[in-house]
């Protein structure tokens, strides 16, 4: 009776970690939408970062004055804003054959304004759009 008992837990237990690898294997990239809005001070920057396999896109919006946008990988800015605006986007596919490389990606957003800007930024990846 105790034997029975012991394979019953020992195939329960299988049973669990089959189900735990199958979903883990379905999950795919370990990637989320990384996204701020909130309100700048003058000289304030906030950055969001994501893994990005093959494609990556980036859309900011800001208040008043405006703010610079600009996208990084590897410590190197691949496209940014010329100056204070109020919307920025931009769009690197391996389809299009403008996306530099797999990679962590950086989105910045910085109020090099005067005044207070409320902004939003936005960093998808892969297939996240």
């Amino acid at each position: 009776m105790a034997h029975k008992t012991i394979t019953r837990i020992g195939t329960v237990a299988a049973a669990g970690g089959a189900v735990a690898l199958a979903l883990l294997a379905g999950a795919g990239s370990a990637s989320a939408n990384q996204f701020y809005g909130g309100t700048l001070t003058p000289g304030q920057q906030i950055c969001v970062q994501q893994y990005a396999g093959y494609q990556v896109r980036v859309d900011g919006s800001a208040t008043g004055q405006g703010a610079k946008f600009k996208l990084q990988r590897n410590g190197v800015t691949i496209v940014g804003s010329p100056g204070l605006v109020t919307a920025f986007a931009a769009e690197l596919r391996s389809s299009y054959g403008n996306f530099p490389g797999p990679g962590y990606y950086v989105a910045c957003v910085t109020n090099n304004g005067t005044a207070n800007t409320n902004v939003r930024l936005q960093l998808r990846t892969d297939g996240e759009f």
